[in-house]
C-alpha cells in the first residue's frame, strides 16, 4: 500500500488490479484509514485517469451486495454531484413516480459544504432512511419510489471512503466523485440514470470544462456497466433554491410539491421539470414536460411524497408539522446595486452549521444574482438558535453598481 501511495504521489496511474487490492485490503483492515486518506490526498494532488475511476467503481460495487429489480419496467435513479440548496432529488423522485416512473434512489449524507439528502429526510419525525434491501425493493415496486441510505451491505467501501474524504478535505477529485456516484447507482439496481453535475463557485467541479468531463465520465462508466444515462451540467454560482440547511430544505421541497403558498418559479422549477422529463424519457414514458407539469399542478407529486414518507415510517402530519422560525434574523445589504456574485461555499457551510444546532435552522436566500437591492434590503434570512454563526454573511454577497444579468441554471445536457 505504501508503494501504491508513493506511485500515485509521483503521478502514476494505478492498475485495475491495484485498485481492486486496495479496496479489498481497506475492507479487510490491512489498509488503514491513514493510508487510504493519504491515497485520496495523492489523488487530489495528481488526479486520476478514467480507467482508474472505472476500476475503483468496479471494486467498490464488488465490496458488497447489489440489488436486482423484478419485472420489465425500467427503474430509474437521479443523482446530483453535490450542490447548495439543492432540493431537486426530494422533489423529482416523488414527482417522477407520480408520472409512472419507478424510482430507486440511494442517497448520501452531507459532503463538504453541500447538503445531504439523507440528512434532510431524517428531520422528518419518524422517517426511516435505513431500509433493508428487501424493504427497499418492495417499496419501489409497491409505492413507485424510495429514497434510502446505503445499507451496510451495499457498496460499504464507498461509505467508508466517502466519510474519509469529507473529513480530510479530499472531496473534489473527479475520479473519486465519479466512482462514488456510479457505484451507488449500480448497486442500487436502477436500469437508467439521470446525473446532475454542478459547476461554478459552489460545485466540486468549479471549472466548466472539468464538469463536462465528469458528466462524460459518469455516462461512460454507467454504459460500461450496461446502463443508460443522461447528464446535465448545471450552474452552482449561486444556491439553486432559496433554503440552505436540512429541515428547512424539506419545508421548501414540501411547499414546492404542494404549490404552497403558490407555484414556485425560477431556477428550481426549471431544473426540476427538465430532470423529471429526462427521467420519464429514460423509463420510456411518453408525455414529457406536459405530463410532469400536470402531476405537479394536480397535487399528484405531493401525494406521492406523502405516500413515500408514510411507507418509510413517518406520516403526513409529521411532514406538515415542520415549520421554520417566524422571526428570523436579517442579513441586510450595506449598499444599493445589483447582486453580482455569491460565496456559495460560505453560504453552504453556514447553513450546515445552523442546521447542526436546530433541525429547521439554516438560511433562506432573499436575493439572486441579477437582482437589484436597496441599501438595507434583505439578502438572506437566518433561522435557528445559533444565529451568531451567520452574523457576517453580508460580505458573502457581492453588490455591483451596474446591471448584472441573471445566470442560466442549465449549462448543457448530454
Amino acid at each position: 500500500m505504501r508503494r501504491a501511495i508513493e506511485r500515485k504521489r509521483e503521478g502514476e496511474a494505478l492498475s485495475g488490479g491495484d485498485w481492486e487490492a486496495i479496496v479489498a485490503g481497506f475492507m479487510a483492515g490491512s489498509v488503514d484509514d491513514a493510508q487510504m486518506a493519504a491515497l485520496c490526498m495523492a489523488c487530489l494532488w495528481r488526479g486520476m485517469t478514467f480507467e482508474e475511476a472505472y476500476a475503483l467503481t468496479r471494486a467498490m460495487v464488488d465490496s458488497g451486495e447489489t440489488i436486482a429489480f423484478d419485472g420489465a419496467a425500467t427503474v430509474v435513479d437521479k443523482h446530483s454531484s453535490g450542490g447548495v440548496s439543492d432540493i431537486v432529488s426530494l422533489v423529482a423522485v416523488p414527482l417522477a413516480a407520480a408520472c409512472g416512473v419507478r424510482v430507486a434512489k440511494l442517497s448520501g449524507r452531507a459532503l463538504g459544504h453541500t447538503g445531504g439528502t439523507i440528512d434532510k429526510l431524517e428531520t422528518i419525525p419518524g422517517f426511516n432512511v435505513n431500509l433493508s434491501i428487501d424493504a427497499f425493493k418492495h417499496q419501489v415496486e409497491r409505492v413507485g419510489c424510495a429514497i434510502a441510505a446505503q445499507s451496510a451491505t451495499l457498496v460499504p467501501a464507498d461509505k467508508r471512503i466517502y466519510r474519509l474524504r469529507d473529513h480530510t478535505g479530499t472531496v473534489p477529485v473527479m475520479g473519486l466523485i465519479a466512482a462514488s456516484i456510479v457505484s451507488k447507482k449500480i448497486a442500487g439496481g436502477a436500469h437508467a440514470f439521470v446525473f446532475d453535475v454542478k459547476t461554478g463557485r459552489g460545485g466540486f467541479m468549479q471549472d466548466a470544462r472539468a464538469a463536462h468531463e465528469l458528466a462524460g465520465w459518469l455516462v461512460e462508466i454507467a454504459r460500461r456497466f450496461g446502463r443508460r444515462a443522461t447528464a446535465f451540467v448545471t450552474n452552482m454560482d449561486e444556491p439553486l433554491g432559496h433554503s440552505i440547511g436540512t429541515g428547512i430544505e424539506i419545508i421548501e421541497a414540501r411547499d414546492f410539491l404542494s404549490c404552497h403558498p403558490e407555484p414556485l418559479e425560477g431556477r428550481e422549477r426549471t431544473l426540476v421539470l427538465r430532470i423529471v422529463e429526462a427521467m420519464l424519457e429514460a423509463a420510456g414514458i411518453e408525455g414529457g414536460a406536459g405530463r410532469v407539469l400536470a402531476a405537479l399542478q394536480s397535487g399528484a407529486g405531493y401525494e406521492k411524497l406523502v405516500e413515500m414518507v408514510e411507507a418509510q415510517g413517518s406520516s403526513r402530519a409529521a411532514l406538515e408539522s415542520l415549520h421554520a422560525d417566524a422571526n428570523p434574523s436579517v442579513v441586510a445589504s450595506a449598499h444599493a446595486g445589483w447582486v453580482r456574485a455569491m460565496d456559495v461555499v460560505r453560504l453552504g457551510n453556514a447553513g450546515r452549521r445552523l442546521a447542526e444546532h436546530d433541525p429547521v435552522g439554516g438560511l433562506r436566500i432573499a436575493a439572486r444574482i441579477g437582482d437589484h437591492v436597496e441599501r438595507g434590503a434583505p439578502l438572506a434570512y437566518v433561522y435557528g438558535t445559533d444565529r451568531d454563526a451567520a452574523r457576517s454573511l453580508e460580505s458573502a454577497f457581492e453588490i455591483a453598481p451596474e446591471v448584472v444579468a441573471p445566470t442560466p441554471v442549465i449549462v448543457s445536457s448530454s
